[in-house]
This record gives structure tokens, sequence and C-alpha cells, in this order.
């Protein structure tokens, strides 16, 4: 049986649906769709199995359930999940000791009562924009298989859009989130830098590293994300701050919310679908003022420069010993940030520090900015360049134009799909840090209205 979303199926489970079932069932979807999608590495179907073998027992015995009882869900191949060695997209990393342990955020979600069903296909090593993986094979649009699905979180966007799962987990460096939930139409979260613990998880840019969920809803992001907050103390940086659910203020709509669309540089560059889904949005938003952000150019080239230097540092001694086993475009990137100047690090963070303070300031008088979330919708697999502002660019460097600038001061963002044709876009709903709750109140306003909704795969 195909299922709408995570909501409905806690419900079905709570009412006496077995959970056996729509495990079973999810698997055969994945049987039958992945072929094409390429969305998952690994299916951990006996591990499934017995969860949902357990979770139907519990019920039968009275026991209590979950808020997301029964859910399938599954993860990006840099979550750590026990029995796994985790690949973070890479061929090196089959080689690392197979996880005692899942990650904490898979901890999170089993104990509110869903199912992991597998790990995802990603970019090598999360530095990828596109979906494309050299050793795995490219994941594919469900919209149209012979398109990206963005990266580097591709799997994850894919499996989602396909009706795999209705929930996936990701990470979200310069935008690994939000690109592949702008091109397969469905809704992500990046969480405020430091909220969702990142512990037993691959990293890529520590100081950057944001993990979080994809959905096929507002509501259903907000279920998965409340099941995953809390502090941990084996993530340095997730922060000590109490659990603060987002799902009971989606029923708020905009009351009370002043609400800006960024001007300036995120104008720049935009396709017609790109600025016709902003258009539809501030529409059904009643929103005309517009805000201009500071210096985002400069942000976007010290975002590459903290990048490539803090991910070839991580990196080096696999540069050193296996330089032939990394994809030759990853290599190639890492290795020229070995080479960056240290002078030109300090001079980044020291402006990453300035820029974040000029953001804050905006939100004095505005709760929430839209903005663009890619320039594009869905390019084709392999496509090398694109058209950006009239001018013929490379297109891995620069599908990240509009994320990238926002993950460098870790605020927290909705990707929001606008059901375009023939293909769907997003755009970013930005808040201030630790207002999850306002972006998801926009995203939800706009899932109300009819504007914004995750589009059914054609086929």
């Amino acid at each position: 049986m195909d299922w709408g979303g995570a909501s409905e199926i806690a419900t079905a489970v709570a009412r006496g649906h077995s959970a056996l079932a729509i495990v079973e069932a999810a698997l055969a979807r994945i049987e039958s769709r992945d072929r094409v999608l390429n969305a998952f590495t690994d299916v951990t179907a006996e591990r499934a199995l017995a969860r949902a073998r357990a979770i139907d027992q519990r019920r039968g015995g009275g026991g209590p359930l979950g808020p997301l009882a029964g859910v399938p869900f599954a993860v990006k191949n840099l979550f750590d999940i026990e029995g796994l060695a985790t690949r973070a997209g890479s061929k090196i990393n089959r080689d690392r000791p197979r996880s005692e342990r899942d990650s904490a955020l898979i901890e999170r979600l089993e104990a509110a009562g869903a199912i992991l069903i597998g790990a995802l296909n990603m970019g090598e090593y999360a530095y990828d924009f596109t979906g494309e993986n050299v050793h795995d094979g490219a994941s594919r649009n469900p919209h149209d298989s012979s398109r990206m699905t963005g990266g580097s979180s591709g799997g994850s966007g894919g499996a989602v859009a396909g009706g795999l799962v209705p929930l996936a987990l990701g990470s979200d460096t310069n935008g690994s989130i939000r690109v592949p939930s702008s091109f397969c139409g469905i809704f992500g979260l990046k969480p405020t830098y430091g909220r969702l613990t990142r512990a037993r998880s691959f990293p890529f840019v520590a100081s950057l590293d944001h993990l979080g969920p994809f959905a096929r809803n507002s509501k259903d992001l907000a279920l998965a994300y409340d099941a995953m907050q809390g502090h941990d103390p084996d993530d340095p940086v997730c922060a000590d701050r109490p659990v603060e659910p987002v799902l009971p203020e989606l029923v708020r709509g905009l009351d009370g919310l002043r609400i800006a669309i960024a001007g300036g540089y995120f104008r720049k560059g935009a396709s017609s679908e790109t600025r016709e889904a902003l258009s539809r949005a501030a529409k059904a938003l009643g929103v005309r003022r517009e805000i201009e952000v500071p210096e985002v150019a400069r942000a976007r080239s010290a975002a590459y420069v903290i990048t490539a230097t803090e991910g070839a540092a991580l990196h080096l001694d696999r540069l050193r010993t296996r330089a032939r086993d990394f994809d030759p475009a990853v290599r190639d990137r890492l290795i020229a940030g070995a080479l960056v100047s240290s002078a030109l690090v300090v001079k980044a963070q020291k402006f990453r520090a300035w820029y974040r303070e000029r953001v804050l300031e905006l939100f004095g008088s505005v709760d929430v900015i839209l903005a663009p979330a890619t320039p594009c919708t869905a390019p084709a697999i392999g496509q090398q360049s694109f058209v950006l502002d009239g001018v013929e660019m490379p297109l891995r460097p620069n599908i990240g134009i509009y994320t990238q600038p926002i993950s460098f001061i870790g605020l927290p963002v909705v990707a929001v799909p606008i059901p375009l044709e023939p293909l769907p876009i997003a755009i970013q709903v930005i808040a201030a840090p630790w207002r999850e709750d306002l972006a998801l109140r926009v995203a939800h306003a706009l899932e109300q209205s009819g504007v914004a909704a995750a589009p059914r795969p054609k086929g």
C-alpha cells in the first residue's frame, strides 16, 4: 500500500494497522522502483522486519507507541548504521570496520517508533551538488529519470520524492538538503547549526555541517524534527537547549509574522522558473517587502575557502595513500583546498563573524526571509554547464549560489517545493537562529494555500 506520509502511517498503526505490512510494502516498492531511481545503497530488510514485528507485538500488548510508530525511514550513507561500514559515498570508506552503534539521530527516530529501512546514495564525501556518484552510480530524479536529484543528499531526495520512504535524513554543509529538495520537489529542513546532534556520522566540514530531515509535507518534517531534538554531549557543538516542539506551532499560521523577500544578490542569476516560484510564494503570503542581505557574494567566496580547506584537512591522509580511489573531481577539489594559504582562511573566518552579525541585525525588523533555493530546475545527468545571468557557467560549482551564503552562518532554513511544470523547484524560508518554528509555520501556510506541494512523480 502506498501511504501519503509519516503522520498517516503512525495514525494507522496506532489504530491497529500492521507495521509489518507497512514495512513489507515499503521493501516491495524499493525492490521495484529503485532499479531506476538508484536511491539506496543498502537495504536493512531483516532489521526493519524484526522491528516492525516488535511494534505490532507492543501494540497488541497494550504498550505505548511513539509518534512515528511504524514509519519507514532511510538515511544518507554517512550516518553510522550498526553492522554496516559507513561509506560516505566513497570507495575508500568501504574498507572501514562495520559500525558498532547507530548514529544518534537514528536512535532518536527509532525511540519515537520509526523503522530504519536502509542507507542512501550520496555524492562522495558530501562534496557534491549533483547526486552523481562515480562508485554507486547517479541518483535519478523521480520526476524525470534522465535528470539529477541534486546533491550531496541525492538518494535522500530521490527516495522521498519517489515514494520509497516517507522520511529520510541527509546532511547540509553548503546546500545538500536544500538542493535535492528543490530538484526533487519535496520539503527539507536544515536546522540551526548545533541544533541536531551529528554524533556518529561521517563529517565533511565540521564548522558547517548540519543534519536534517526530508519529507513530502511540512507536518512530517516537524514530526521528525521534534523527535530528533535534544542535547547530546557526544557532539561538541550540539547546543545545550531544551526540546522546543514545533509541531504544535504549525497551526498558528502567519499571525504576527514579518516576512520579506531577499533582493539584490538573490535576484541575480535566477531562471524564469526560480523567479516564478518565488513570486507565487510571495503572492500567497501577501509579501511585498524586499530587503537586501549585505555582502552575499563575499560570503559565498568565504564559504568556498572554508569548505575547501577544512575538507582537505580531513582527507589529507587518504589523499596521500589512496588518491586513485577518489572520484577525480572530488580529489582535485580537495587537493586545491590543501594549497590555500592560512592567511586567506583567517580572512574568511573574520569575514564570517562580521557577516553573521550583519545578517542577524536584519532579524530585528523581519522574522522570516524568502529566497530562491536553486538557480534552475533539475539539470540533466552528466550536464556540465548552464546559463547563469546570460553567461554559460560550469554547473557543479554554481548550483549552490543561493544556499551557501545561508549555511555559512548556520541559519535554520526550510526548503519548500513549488510544483511547476514540467519540473518542481523550491524556495528557501530562512529564520533567525533557533527559530525553526517560524520557518516551518511559513512552510505550512504555503502548503495550506495550495501553492506549495510535493508533486507526484511521473510514471
